[in-house]
């Protein structure tokens, strides 16, 4: 085992509080969230039972983590109601209008500009 994944190993959780495994180094029956999601299942409230660790360069802390659910423990997806489906279907609608035009586009605005692409020129033309 190299030195990177024997920093990430600790089965006990004696370095890290809780049960440590390097990348891809997983027991079975024990899966990610979007594993879970992938098996159509969620956590369901169940305390995390581990954590994947990644040496990351990168990220400020040194290491990239995904936490670890029981899959036998977890509980099957609840399904999308008329009315969550029409709450989704609204607040899509409002990022994809325009607050300053009014026009509603087929993709959504972009956050950093806070308008439409044509009203930001706009705007920024009339300021110079």
């Amino acid at each position: 085992m190299s030195t990177a994944v024997s920093k990430c190993y600790d089965p006990t959780g004696a370095r890290y509080g809780i049960p440590t495994y390097p990348w891809r180094y997983a027991p079975a029956g024990l899966a990610t969230r979007r594993q879970l999601r992938q098996r159509g299942l969620r956590p369901g409230g169940q305390p995390i039972a581990g954590q994947v660790m990644l040496r990351h360069r990168g990220r400020k802390s040194g290491a990239q983590v995904a936490f670890l659910y029981r899959v036998d423990r977890a509980a099957k997806v609840r399904p999308m109601t008329s009315r969550k489906w029409g709450a989704l279907a609204l607040a899509m609608l409002a990022r994809r209008t325009c607050p300053v035009c009014g026009v509603v586009y087929s993709y959504c605005l972009p956050t950093s500009l806070g308008m439409c692409v044509l009203c930001a020129d706009a705007d920024r033309r009339h300021a110079a």
